[in-house]
Protein backbone atom coordinates (compact mmCIF):
# COMPACT_ATOMS: atom_id res chain seq x y z
CA UNK A 1 0.00 0.00 0.00
CA UNK A 2 1.12 3.45 -0.82
CA UNK A 3 2.74 5.94 1.99
CA UNK A 4 1.54 9.03 -0.21
CA UNK A 5 -1.40 10.44 0.73
CA UNK A 6 -4.75 11.20 -2.24
CA UNK A 7 -4.51 14.24 -2.21
CA UNK A 8 -0.65 14.67 -2.39
CA UNK A 9 0.49 14.37 -6.06
CA UNK A 10 4.22 12.28 -6.44
CA UNK A 11 7.19 14.63 -7.03
CA UNK A 12 7.53 13.11 -10.04
CA UNK A 13 4.26 14.98 -11.31
CA UNK A 14 4.84 17.26 -14.16
CA UNK A 15 2.42 19.82 -15.30
CA UNK A 16 2.65 19.28 -19.27
CA UNK A 17 3.84 22.87 -20.54
CA UNK A 18 1.86 25.12 -22.54
CA UNK A 19 1.26 25.27 -25.95
CA UNK A 20 3.46 27.55 -27.98
CA UNK A 21 1.78 29.49 -31.04
CA UNK A 22 3.81 31.66 -33.36
CA UNK A 23 1.60 34.70 -34.80
CA UNK A 24 3.35 35.31 -38.53
CA UNK A 25 3.44 37.12 -41.72
CA UNK A 26 6.47 39.03 -42.89
CA UNK A 27 3.88 41.09 -45.00
CA UNK A 28 3.18 43.90 -42.85
CA UNK A 29 -0.48 45.59 -42.11
CA UNK A 30 -2.05 42.27 -41.84
CA UNK A 31 -3.07 41.87 -38.08
CA UNK A 32 -0.38 40.22 -36.54
CA UNK A 33 -0.54 42.36 -33.73
CA UNK A 34 -4.16 42.80 -33.24
CA UNK A 35 -4.43 39.33 -33.59
CA UNK A 36 -1.86 38.07 -30.76
CA UNK A 37 -3.39 40.39 -28.36
CA UNK A 38 -6.79 39.72 -28.95
CA UNK A 39 -6.79 35.56 -29.30
CA UNK A 40 -4.38 36.00 -25.93
CA UNK A 41 -7.26 37.96 -24.27
CA UNK A 42 -9.95 35.11 -25.72
CA UNK A 43 -7.86 32.45 -24.22
CA UNK A 44 -7.34 34.24 -20.89
CA UNK A 45 -11.44 34.89 -20.84
CA UNK A 46 -11.27 30.97 -20.73
CA UNK A 47 -9.47 30.96 -17.68
CA UNK A 48 -6.55 29.26 -19.67
CA UNK A 49 -2.83 30.90 -18.72
CA UNK A 50 -1.45 32.83 -20.68
CA UNK A 51 1.86 34.53 -21.83
CA UNK A 52 2.44 36.79 -25.04
CA UNK A 53 5.45 37.60 -25.73
CA UNK A 54 6.08 41.07 -28.27
CA UNK A 55 8.59 39.98 -30.63
CA UNK A 56 8.25 43.00 -32.56
CA UNK A 57 10.68 45.72 -32.41
CA UNK A 58 7.48 48.38 -32.30
CA UNK A 59 6.67 46.85 -29.24
CA UNK A 60 2.95 47.12 -29.52
CA UNK A 61 1.87 43.75 -27.85
CA UNK A 62 3.10 45.32 -24.67
CA UNK A 63 1.81 48.78 -25.46
CA UNK A 64 -1.70 47.50 -26.10
CA UNK A 65 -1.97 45.40 -23.09
CA UNK A 66 -1.47 48.89 -21.37
CA UNK A 67 1.90 48.31 -20.57
CA UNK A 68 4.00 51.28 -20.05
CA UNK A 69 7.33 51.04 -21.96
CA UNK A 70 9.30 53.64 -20.83
CA UNK A 71 8.89 52.29 -17.27
CA UNK A 72 10.31 48.53 -17.72
CA UNK A 73 13.47 47.13 -16.11
CA UNK A 74 13.86 44.81 -19.26
CA UNK A 75 12.09 43.46 -21.85
CA UNK A 76 12.60 40.16 -24.44
CA UNK A 77 15.90 41.68 -25.68
CA UNK A 78 17.43 41.00 -22.85
CA UNK A 79 16.92 37.23 -22.93
CA UNK A 80 17.32 37.02 -26.04
CA UNK A 81 21.29 38.40 -26.34
CA UNK A 82 21.82 38.59 -22.49
CA UNK A 83 20.22 35.10 -21.13
CA UNK A 84 18.24 36.97 -18.79
CA UNK A 85 15.35 34.30 -17.61
CA UNK A 86 12.04 35.28 -18.68
CA UNK A 87 10.25 35.12 -16.30
CA UNK A 88 12.00 38.04 -14.43
CA UNK A 89 10.37 39.94 -17.24
CA UNK A 90 7.18 38.71 -17.45
CA UNK A 91 4.22 41.53 -16.55
CA UNK A 92 0.45 40.66 -15.53
CA UNK A 93 -2.23 42.32 -17.51
CA UNK A 94 -5.81 43.55 -17.07
CA UNK A 95 -6.96 40.14 -17.36
CA UNK A 96 -5.76 37.84 -14.79
CA UNK A 97 -5.26 34.81 -16.49
CA UNK A 98 -3.24 36.83 -18.85
CA UNK A 99 0.74 37.71 -18.72
CA UNK A 100 2.98 39.49 -21.09
CA UNK A 101 7.05 39.70 -22.16
CA UNK A 102 7.21 43.23 -23.50
CA UNK A 103 9.60 44.44 -26.55
CA UNK A 104 11.36 47.72 -26.70
CA UNK A 105 13.13 49.54 -29.01
CA UNK A 106 16.25 48.04 -28.06
CA UNK A 107 15.26 44.49 -30.15
CA UNK A 108 15.58 46.41 -33.44
CA UNK A 109 19.80 45.36 -33.14
CA UNK A 110 19.04 41.80 -31.83
CA UNK A 111 19.06 40.88 -35.57
CA UNK A 112 22.62 41.58 -35.87
CA UNK A 113 23.70 40.98 -32.46
CA UNK A 114 21.89 37.12 -32.68
CA UNK A 115 24.35 36.74 -35.73
CA UNK A 116 27.42 36.12 -33.29
CA UNK A 117 26.05 33.90 -30.35
CA UNK A 118 25.91 30.58 -29.86
CA UNK A 119 22.80 28.95 -30.54
CA UNK A 120 21.45 31.83 -32.45
CA UNK A 121 18.57 30.27 -33.88
CA UNK A 122 17.34 28.86 -30.73
CA UNK A 123 17.82 31.64 -28.10
CA UNK A 124 13.78 32.26 -27.44
CA UNK A 125 13.45 27.88 -27.14
CA UNK A 126 15.81 28.22 -24.62
CA UNK A 127 13.99 31.32 -22.99
CA UNK A 128 10.54 30.36 -23.43
CA UNK A 129 10.66 26.48 -22.74
CA UNK A 130 11.08 26.51 -19.14
CA UNK A 131 8.47 28.94 -18.52
CA UNK A 132 5.84 27.37 -20.74
CA UNK A 133 4.87 24.85 -18.56
CA UNK A 134 3.03 27.57 -15.71
CA UNK A 135 1.00 28.71 -18.97
CA UNK A 136 -1.78 26.79 -21.18
CA UNK A 137 -0.72 28.78 -24.30
CA UNK A 138 2.26 31.21 -25.04
CA UNK A 139 1.96 33.29 -27.96
CA UNK A 140 4.29 34.85 -30.04
CA UNK A 141 4.04 38.39 -31.49
CA UNK A 142 6.57 38.19 -34.71
CA UNK A 143 8.17 40.98 -36.72
CA UNK A 144 7.06 41.54 -40.35
CA UNK A 145 10.07 39.83 -42.07
CA UNK A 146 11.60 36.43 -42.09
CA UNK A 147 15.01 37.67 -40.03
CA UNK A 148 16.46 35.69 -37.39
CA UNK A 149 13.60 37.20 -34.76
CA UNK A 150 11.09 35.34 -36.75
CA UNK A 151 13.27 31.77 -37.51
CA UNK A 152 13.79 31.82 -33.57
CA UNK A 153 9.92 32.31 -32.55
CA UNK A 154 9.30 29.55 -35.49
CA UNK A 155 12.45 27.19 -33.92
CA UNK A 156 10.40 27.93 -30.53
CA UNK A 157 6.81 26.94 -31.63
CA UNK A 158 4.48 24.19 -31.55
CA UNK A 159 2.93 26.11 -34.69
CA UNK A 160 2.19 28.99 -36.50
CA UNK A 161 -0.98 30.71 -36.70
CA UNK A 162 -1.25 32.60 -39.94
CA UNK A 163 -2.79 36.12 -39.95
CA UNK A 164 -3.81 36.63 -43.75
CA UNK A 165 -5.36 40.03 -45.18
CA UNK A 166 -8.24 39.57 -47.59
CA UNK A 167 -6.60 41.93 -49.81
CA UNK A 168 -5.00 41.44 -53.38
CA UNK A 169 -1.40 40.72 -52.46
CA UNK A 170 -2.35 38.58 -49.42
CA UNK A 171 -1.25 35.60 -51.62
CA UNK A 172 1.89 36.85 -52.25
CA UNK A 173 4.24 36.30 -49.65
CA UNK A 174 1.61 32.99 -48.35
CA UNK A 175 4.16 31.11 -50.68
CA UNK A 176 7.51 32.17 -49.12
CA UNK A 177 6.18 32.06 -45.00
CA UNK A 178 5.19 28.20 -46.65
CA UNK A 179 8.54 27.86 -47.93
CA UNK A 180 10.21 28.85 -44.63
CA UNK A 181 8.25 27.14 -42.51
CA UNK A 182 8.71 23.97 -44.60
CA UNK A 183 12.67 24.91 -43.87
CA UNK A 184 12.80 25.20 -40.26
CA UNK A 185 10.39 22.14 -39.86
CA UNK A 186 13.43 19.88 -42.06
CA UNK A 187 16.38 22.10 -39.86
CA UNK A 188 15.43 23.02 -36.53
CA UNK A 189 12.24 22.22 -35.22
CA UNK A 190 10.68 19.25 -36.89
CA UNK A 191 7.84 19.25 -34.42
CA UNK A 192 6.68 22.57 -36.19
CA UNK A 193 3.33 22.67 -38.19
CA UNK A 194 0.78 25.39 -39.49
CA UNK A 195 -2.18 25.73 -36.82
CA UNK A 196 -4.13 27.35 -39.66
CA UNK A 197 -4.67 30.39 -41.52
CA UNK A 198 -7.18 33.47 -40.52
CA UNK A 199 -8.53 35.55 -42.37
CA UNK A 200 -8.09 39.51 -41.82
CA UNK A 201 -9.64 42.61 -42.48
CA UNK A 202 -12.30 41.01 -44.36
CA UNK A 203 -14.67 43.55 -45.76
CA UNK A 204 -18.04 42.08 -46.59
CA UNK A 205 -19.11 44.33 -48.96
CA UNK A 206 -15.77 43.82 -51.21
CA UNK A 207 -15.84 41.36 -54.40
CA UNK A 208 -12.19 41.08 -53.52
CA UNK A 209 -12.56 40.09 -50.11
CA UNK A 210 -14.68 37.31 -50.86
CA UNK A 211 -12.33 35.91 -54.11
CA UNK A 212 -9.37 36.19 -51.41
CA UNK A 213 -11.16 34.23 -49.20
CA UNK A 214 -12.64 31.31 -51.37
CA UNK A 215 -9.19 31.45 -53.06
CA UNK A 216 -7.20 30.49 -49.83
CA UNK A 217 -9.97 27.81 -48.78
CA UNK A 218 -9.22 25.91 -52.16
CA UNK A 219 -5.29 26.17 -52.43
CA UNK A 220 -5.46 24.73 -48.37
CA UNK A 221 -9.15 23.38 -47.37
CA UNK A 222 -7.92 21.92 -44.29
CA UNK A 223 -5.87 25.23 -42.59
CA UNK A 224 -8.25 28.29 -42.90
CA UNK A 225 -9.92 29.13 -39.44
CA UNK A 226 -13.63 29.22 -39.24
CA UNK A 227 -13.64 32.54 -37.87
CA UNK A 228 -13.32 35.11 -39.83
CA UNK A 229 -12.15 38.96 -38.11
CA UNK A 230 -13.74 41.63 -40.33
CA UNK A 231 -12.83 45.28 -40.49
CA UNK A 232 -13.45 46.96 -37.39
CA UNK A 233 -13.36 50.56 -36.18
CA UNK A 234 -13.46 48.84 -32.23
CA UNK A 235 -10.42 46.65 -33.36
CA UNK A 236 -8.51 49.82 -34.83
CA UNK A 237 -9.26 51.82 -31.56
CA UNK A 238 -8.64 49.75 -28.33
CA UNK A 239 -4.95 49.54 -28.93
CA UNK A 240 -4.78 53.52 -28.54
CA UNK A 241 -6.57 52.60 -24.79
CA UNK A 242 -4.11 50.11 -23.46
CA UNK A 243 -6.69 47.35 -24.17
CA UNK A 244 -8.39 44.51 -26.26
CA UNK A 245 -11.17 45.16 -27.79
CA UNK A 246 -13.05 42.42 -25.07
CA UNK A 247 -12.08 45.17 -22.23
CA UNK A 248 -12.85 48.18 -24.69
CA UNK A 249 -15.96 47.02 -26.39
CA UNK A 250 -17.20 43.29 -25.53
CA UNK A 251 -19.81 43.44 -28.08
CA UNK A 252 -18.29 44.63 -31.23
CA UNK A 253 -17.94 42.58 -34.01
CA UNK A 254 -14.07 42.25 -33.80
CA UNK A 255 -13.90 40.90 -30.17
CA UNK A 256 -17.12 38.38 -31.38
CA UNK A 257 -14.68 37.05 -34.41
CA UNK A 258 -11.62 36.94 -31.76
CA UNK A 259 -13.84 35.68 -28.78
CA UNK A 260 -14.72 32.63 -31.75
CA UNK A 261 -10.99 31.68 -32.39
CA UNK A 262 -10.50 31.52 -29.38
CA UNK A 263 -13.48 28.74 -29.10
CA UNK A 264 -12.32 26.93 -32.42
CA UNK A 265 -8.07 27.04 -31.21
CA UNK A 266 -9.52 25.16 -27.74
CA UNK A 267 -11.69 22.95 -29.77
CA UNK A 268 -8.69 21.90 -32.03
CA UNK A 269 -6.61 21.47 -28.96
CA UNK A 270 -9.44 19.24 -27.30
CA UNK A 271 -9.08 17.09 -30.93
CA UNK A 272 -5.58 17.23 -30.76
CA UNK A 273 -5.42 15.47 -27.04
CA UNK A 274 -7.93 12.87 -27.76
CA UNK A 275 -5.08 12.19 -30.90
CA UNK A 276 -2.80 11.62 -27.60
CA UNK A 277 -0.47 14.89 -29.08
CA UNK A 278 -0.75 14.15 -32.37
CA UNK A 279 -0.25 17.17 -35.08
CA UNK A 280 -3.00 17.66 -37.09
CA UNK A 281 -2.06 20.33 -39.08
CA UNK A 282 0.56 20.03 -41.82
CA UNK A 283 2.04 21.84 -44.55
CA UNK A 284 -0.64 21.43 -47.32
Amino acid sequence: MSDTPRNVRPLCYKRPMGRILCISNQKGGVGKTTTAINLAASLAASERRTLLVDLDPQGNAGSGLGIDKTALAGSVYDALIDGRPLKELTRPTELRFLDVVPATADLTGAEVELVGLDRREHRLKDAVRPLAKDYDFVLIDCPPSLGLLTVNALAAADAVLIPLQTEYYAMEGLAQLMATVELVQRSLNPRLEVEGILLTMFDARANISHQVAGEVKRVFPRLVFDAVVPRNVRLAESPSFGKPVLLYDIKSKGCEAYLALGRELLKREKARHRRGGQPGRVVA
